[in-house]
Order: C-alpha cells, then sequence, then structure tokens
C-alpha cells in the first residue's frame, strides 16, 4: 500500500532552521512543508510590499532555501510553502535564483496567487465579523485582506510537476492536505479523506510543537535535548492510521500527550474544525503509541466545506509608545511604582492624549495584573510602560518620558529601552469562495 512521509520545516516565520536541514538529509521525506504565516505575518508583509513592490515574502525565505534545497533536489523531496506571504511571485522569482547560485538545475517552482482580496473589499456589502460594521467603513485604514485559500491550486501546481509551490495565505493544514490529495488522488469533495489529511496537517503545522515544544514542564512533562528539538514527519498510508515520528536520534519526544495537547491546539469545536476545504471532525480520533517517537493517530472525517471563505483583515489602528527600565536592590518595587506613577501623571498632564495606558511590573503584575501578590517583594523588577496615540510622534513622547527617568525618576534604574510604532489591528470578514480566484504560474529555474 502506498504511504507519503511529510515532514514539516517551520511552524513560525522566524523558526529555527536546522530542524528542517536535517529532515531534509535524513528525514527521508516526499514533501517538506513549510508554514510560516500568520495572521499578523502577512499584515506585516503586505506593509512590506507597500514600501518595495518586490518585497513582502518571508524575510528567511532565502536563508531556508539555500539550506535545503539542494538536499531536496538531491533526494526528490518536493517543498510546499507559504512564505510568499504577500508577494508569492517574488517569492517564486527569488527560489528560482537560489537555484541558479547553487548550481541546480531544471527546478520548477509555483506561485500560488489570488489569496489578496483588498480589491474586492469595496465592491461589496461584507460585514467586520467581531464588529458587525461595514468592511469599508474601515476606508483607507485598511492596510490588506487576504482570503484563506485550499489546497486546490497547490494540488494544481503539483500536477503540473512543481518542485517547489510557493503560496501566500493559503490555511495552515491545507499545506498538507495537498499533497496527500495529490499523491493519493483524491477528489477534492472526497470529505472524509480531507478531514484525515487536515488532522495531519494539524499535527504538523506548528513544526516542534508536537515533538516536545512548547509543551517541556520541566518535573512535569521532561523533554529531552529541547535544544537539539527535531521537527515532525507524518507517516501517511492510503488508508489507515498515520504515524507521527521524527529523524532518530533528534531531540525532544513523539508522545501520546504532545500529539493530544497538538490536536486541540486552538480548535473551538473538535467535531467541526472549519477549513477552507472541509469540516474536519476530530472527535472520533483515537490516538496510540506504537513504539518509541511512534504514535498512531486515527479516526478523523470530515463533511462539505463552507460555501465562503474567511478573510483575514489588516488595519491601521493608532500607535504604541513603549518604555522599559528596571529596579533593583531593596525597594525595588516601591521605586518602579513610584516611576509608573510619574509616567502617568506625565502623560495625563500632556497634550498627547493617549486613549489607553498600561504599567506593568514584568516579574510581578505583567501578566495577571494586581490579583497575585508576592510573599515578599522581589529583589528586581522592570518597569513596561506603554501607551496608544494617535499619532507617531505622540508615540515617541511616550517611549522619550520612560527613557528620561535615567536621571529624572527614582534611584538606581537602568537598562533602559523605547520603541514607537504603527499598531495593526486584526480583523475577519468571509467571502463567498467563487470570487476568490487562485492562479498558478510555473517556471523553471
Amino acid at each position: 500500500m502506498k504511504s507519503i512521509r511529510i515532514g514539516c520545516g517551520a511552524g513560525f516565520s522566524g523558526d529555527r532552521i536546522e530542524p528542517a536541514v536535517e529532515l531534509a538529509a535524513r528525514g527521508e521525506v516526499n514533501y517538506l512543508v513549510f508554514e510560516c504565516l500568520a495572521e499578523r505575518t502577512i499584515a506585516l508583509a503586505q506593509q512590506a510590499k507597500s514600501r518595495d513592490p518586490n518585497g513582502g515574502y518571508d524575510p528567511l525565505l532565502v536563508a531556508r532555501m539555500e539550506a535545503v534545497l539542494g538536499e531536496c533536489r538531491k533526494r526528490g523531496t518536493t517543498i510546499v510553502t507559504n512564505m510568499g506571504a504577500a508577494n508569492p511571485t517574488a517569492a517564486a522569482d527569488v527560489v528560482r535564483g537560489v537555484a541558479r547560485r547553487l548550481g541546480l538545475s531544471s527546478v520548477s517552482v509555483a506561485a500560488v496567487t489570488g489569496d489578496d482580496v483588498r480589491g474586492l473589499m469595496d465592491t461589496g456589502d461584507y460585514v467586520v465579523t467581531e464588529t458587525g460594521e461595514p468592511v469599508r467603513s474601515l476606508g483607507e485604514r485598511l492596510v490588506s485582506a487576504n482570503a484563506y485559500i485550499g489546497a486546490s491550486a497547490i494540488v494544481e501546481a503539483l500536477s503540473r510537476r512543481a518542485d517547489v509551490v510557493i503560496t501566500g495565505r493559503a490555511a495552515d493544514p491545507s499545506l498538507f492536505v495537498a499533497p496527500l490529495a495529490h499523491e493519493f488522488g483524491w477528489s477534492l469533495d472526497n470529505w472524509p479523506e480531507l478531514g484525515r489529511a487536515t488532522l495531519v496537517g494539524h499535527l504538523l503545522e506548528c513544526a516542534g510543537q508536537v515533538t516536545g515544544g512548547y509543551f517541556a514542564d520541566p518535573g512535569c512533562k521532561d523533554v529531552p535535548a529541547l535544544g537539539d528539538l527535531g521537527f515532525p514527519i507524518a507517516e501517511v498510508p492510503e488508508r489507515g492510521p498515520v504515524i507521527v515520528t521524527k529523524v532518530p536520534g533528534s531531540g525532544g519526544i513523539v508522545t501520546p500527550a504532545t500529539c493530544k495537547e497538538q490536536l486541540l491546539y486552538e480548535i473551538h469545536d473538535p467535531a467541526a474544525y472549519v477549513t477552507p476545504d472541509v469540516v474536519a471532525d476530530f472527535s472520533g480520533v483515537r490516538i496510540q503509541e506504537t513504539g518509541p517517537d511512534r504514535v498512531s493517530v486515527d479516526g478523523a472525517t470530515g463533511r462539505r466545506r463552507p460555501d465562503t471563505l474567511k478573510v483575514s483583515l489588516a488595519c491601521r489602528d493608532g500607535f504604541i509608545g513603549e518604555g522599559q527600565i528596571s529596579y533593583a536592590g531593596t525597594g525595588a518595587v516601591a521605586r518602579a511604582q513610584l516611576a509608573a506613577d510619574v509616567i502617568v501623571d506625565r502623560l495625563t498632564r500632556a497634550a498627547i492624549a493617549p486613549s489607553e495606558i498600561r504599567c506593568d511590573l514584568i516579574g510581578l503584575s505583567s501578566l495577571h495584573g494586581s490579583r497575585l501578590a508576592a510573599d515578599s517583594p522581589p529583589y528586581e523588577v522592570r518597569l513596561r510602560v506603554a501607551a496608544r496615540t494617535s499619532s507617531l510622534a505622540a508615540a515617541h513622547t511616550v517611549a522619550n518620558e520612560v527613557e528620561s527617568l535615567y536621571t529624572n525618576g527614582p534611584a538606581g534604574g537602568g537598562g533602559a529601552t523605547k520603541s514607537a510604532r504603527e499598531v495593526l489591528s486584526l480583523l475577519s470578514t468571509y467571502l463567498p469562495r467563487e470570487l476568490v480566484l487562485c492562479e498558478v504560474r510555473l517556471e523553471v529555474a
């Protein structure tokens, strides 16, 4: 019976590169998937593209491709990735350039476009899911709109014998659904099989999370060699259970517990996980250890996909000025609190009128506010002040006020940092899927 091995070489934009190199060289994978997009990532990529029409793809694209492309071509491994971000076409050109520099010939690279639907947002009565207001009411604040596309266009690229497929905002599991549908010849309305493939994608999409990353808790959930964490591989037969594993000898672990935590990660309803390809049902999934770092997963199914596609919207939402400064020694907390009071007083009296101010004592109150009180005051604490403003100049004023505590605040302040940045808020809407038209451009290096 035919079986496909898929490895995940990245679970977010800034992920480690070495585990992907290990997968390419020793994983014996048919496909190596790099899942590098999130809502914030695509918004930042759109900003980058607005500054440079040839930019907007993942900043580590070149480094990743230089690290794995040669080994993947040597072993016949196909690469699938959403590192195209806001500019899949430019990203494909870059990968072809990497192939030429590496001396690789006849590398076919496909760019999948169509997820950028910013132009449609002004033409219909679309509603912001979170507020109920018309998307058009965002006006010039709207920076980007990207639909979560599914596996279909990726399958087309693979059927055209692409060695590397680069997309923009494809849904995370769709990057894994597509190779399986292509290899096994599944129609894209075979809902049970697409649900099963979506389970594979969901388990692998965050890379090291299923091999012990974001899982380790010393003394409770120990993970060996976390510093050398290996990334996951799925052995997917045409029928029957999927095996989740990793490269032998790599760090981390694959156990029923790591798989169960990842299975439930970001899932609202296990019986109705909505993706562009299928409404997956994980409620009947069975997980069983079959050997060291080998876990059998089975029982997923699916039903008809939705008629709409979710669209991630990014809009301008003011600016944030931030500053941090540390206090240590006896009375550190009291001095940090005095510093915070000084900043709030000065910003209140200033003409910048911040709409929101936060003063956090990192290590004491930054996550849980004042609800948790330490048994004894810490010997060191770091003050973080952040304020939302209507202009970048006002945000810089906030940051500068914190830095001024060096010589104008309580005793012993040190290690001050400051920043000011524009805020992009993330919203969503839905589009009829027939309006989202994807295209595949394939060229050979």
